[in-house]
C-alpha cells in the first residue's frame, strides 16, 4: 500500500444491532506510527468501532479499509497483521506465562524456535521475564495486562488495537502499562486504543476523537481539544451544602462558564488564582478551592454535559 495511505480509513462507518445504532456514520483516518484514541463514556460506540477495525464484527454501512484492504473480503489477511489486546484478559490459565505467548505465536505459523525467542524478548519488554515459568492465575491484574499486551505483539503486527488497556488496574500498574505503550509508540508501532480515562488519552494519544452516542463530537490532539473547547485553568469549588445551584448564580461573570456538578462547581477561567480571589471578594466561603489546568474531562463535560466515567 502507498506510504502516505492511512492504515485505517473509515467514511460514514455504521454499526447497527437490530434497531439500535451503536456507531452512527463516523469518519476516521489513522496514519502509520500514530497513537490514535477513541475517547468517551461507556456505551459511546468505542468498542463497536474497534470490533469492526479488528475484523470480528462486520460494518452495517459505510466504507472501512484496514491496511488498504476490505474487512468483509480480506478479514483473515488483515487479522494476521493486527495485534489485539481485548478489554477483558483472555489468557489461558492452564499454560505458563511463556507458553501463553509461544502457543499463540503458533496460530500465526511462526516457527517454534522463532516463537520462543520472540516470546522471551517480549517478556523482557513487559518486565515479566522472571515469571516465564509461572502459571497465569497467580499473576496480579497489572501483570496479566502486560502479558496480554505482549501476546498482542507476538506476530509483529502493523497495528495494535487496545480496548480499555488499563481498566481495573491500580495507579502504579496503570503507569507501568503506559510506559510500555509509550515505548512501543517510540518504536513506530501504530496504536489504536479506546479509553474513558482522560489522563490515559493525554499520556498516550497523538490524536483522538471524542465519541458520544455513536457519533464523533470532536477530533484533534489532546492539546488542540483542550484549547478549542476549554479554558487554560479550572477552579473547583466545594461548598458545605447540598444546594449548589444557589451558588451558581452568585458566581456568574467570574469565568467563561460555570458547571454545576453533584459535588462541586467548576469555574472555567484564564487565571485560576485571580478567579479564586474574586470568589472570596463576593463574600462566598467555599469549603475547599482547587485551581488546576484544564483536562480532556473538561472538554467532554463541555461537549456532552456528562463526565467521562458516567
Amino acid at each position: 500500500m502507498p506510504v502516505d495511505q492511512p492504515l485505517i480509513h473509515a467514511r460514514g462507518l455504521v454499526k447497527r444491532f437490530d434497531s439500535f445504532t451503536a456507531v452512527d456514520g463516523i469518519d476516521v483516518d489513522v496514519a502509520a506510527g500514530e497513537a490514535f484514541g477513541f475517547l468517551g463514556p461507556n456505551g459511546a460506540g468505542k468498542s463497536s468501532t474497534m470490533r469492526m477495525i479488528g475484523c470480528v464484527s462486520p460494518p452495517s454501512g459505510g466504507t472501512l479499509r484496514i491496511l488498504g484492504m476490505d474487512p468483509t473480503r480480506d478479514g483473515p489477511r488483515i487479522r494476521a497483521r493486527l495485534g489485539v489486546c481485548p478489554q477483558m484478559d483472555n489468557l489461558d490459565p492452564q499454560l505458563t506465562v511463556l507458553e501463553n505467548l509461544t502457543t499463540y505465536a503458533r496460530y500465526f505459523g511462526i516457527p517454534r524456535k522463532v516463537a520462543r525467542q520472540r516470546s522471551l524478548e517480549l517478556l523482557d519488554f513487559v518486565q515479566l521475564s522472571d515469571r516465564a515459568a509461572s502459571k497465569v492465575e497467580p499473576l496480579s491484574g497489572g501483570m496479566k495486562r502486560r502479558l496480554t499486551i505482549a501476546r498482542a505483539l507476538v506476530n509483529e503486527p502493523d497495528i495494535v488495537l487496545l480496548d480499555e488497556p488499563t481498566t481495573g488496574l491500580d495507579p502504579q500498574a496503570r503507569h507501568l502499562v503506559w510506559e510500555r505503550l509509550f515505548r512501543l509508540k517510540q518504536q513506530g508501532v501504530t496504536l489504536v486504543l479506546t479509553t474513558h480515562y482522560m489522563d490515559e488519552a493525554e499520556q498516550l494519544c497523538d490524536r483522538l476523537v471524542v465519541m458520544d452516542g455513536g457519533k464523533i463530537v470532536a477530533e484533534g490532539s489532546p492539546r488542540e481539544l483542550i484549547e478549542r473547547y476549554s479554558t487554560r485553568e479550572v477552579v473547583e469549588l466545594r461548598f458545605a451544602t447540598d444546594s449548589l445551584d444557589d451558588y451558581a448564580g452568585k458566581l456568574a461573570g467570574l469565568g467563561e462558564r460555570v458547571e454545576v456538578l453533584p459535588d462541586r462547581i467548576l469555574l472555567y477561567v484564564a487565571d485560576g488564582d485571580a478567579a479564586a480571589a474574586a470568589v472570596h471578594h463576593r463574600a462566598l466561603t467555599p469549603a475547599s478551592v482547587l485551581v488546576r489546568r484544564s483536562t480532556l474531562e473538561d472538554v467532554f463535560l463541555h461537549l456532552t454535559g456528562r463526565t467521562l466515567v458516567d
